[in-house]
């Protein structure tokens, strides 16, 4: 496999000006763990910063948008359509974000940013409650990002 994003002149942004324009999706997903009093503040609204999942929402959206500002070699894609959501366990919360575009590449960085901006903002909005009484945190971490789904095609 040649790396695409790298030649003998050095780094580059890959052309796709020759490649059509079809359906892309891709869904990732992430976990961060947290105390289990914290996931029932959650639940529960009972959170100081306010609504933790509407936030967190917000914030991967608006980094979905942003994704070819952060990451260098990323093209600017007009998205049709960002989703993120949440399952709780015990002691974690799993993201998921499906992003959507009809473009000429794909928008798995853009669902990967979106789930790691949803899960940073949550631990944001708890890290108050996630404190020990040193000042650190060693229960909460963000894990297992990965995308699970990428498609390519005139599927829906």
């Amino acid at each position: 496999m040649k790396l695409t994003h790298v030649d003998e002149k050095g780094v580059k942004m890959v052309e796709v000006g020759h490649k059509d324009v079809v359906f892309r999706k891709a869904i990732a997903k992430g976990k961060i763990r947290l105390k289990p009093e914290t996931i029932k503040l959650i639940q529960e609204g009972k959170t100081k910063k306010g609504n933790v999942l509407a936030a967190a929402q917000i914030a991967g959206i608006l980094a979905v948008k942003r994704t070819w500002e952060i990451i260098p070699l990323c093209h600017p894609i007009p998205l049709t359509g960002v989703d993120i959501s949440f399952e709780f366990g015990e002691d974690y919360i799993e993201a998921t974000c499906e992003v959507r575009a009809y473009y000429k590449t794909g928008v798995e960085m853009e669902a990967l940013t979106g789930v790691s901006v949803a899960l940073l903002t949550i631990w944001d909005m708890v890290k108050a409650v996630e404190k020990d009484e040193k000042g650190q945190y060693p229960v909460t971490r963000i894990y297992d990002i990965r995308v699970v789904e990428k498609i390519k095609g005139n599927h829906l």
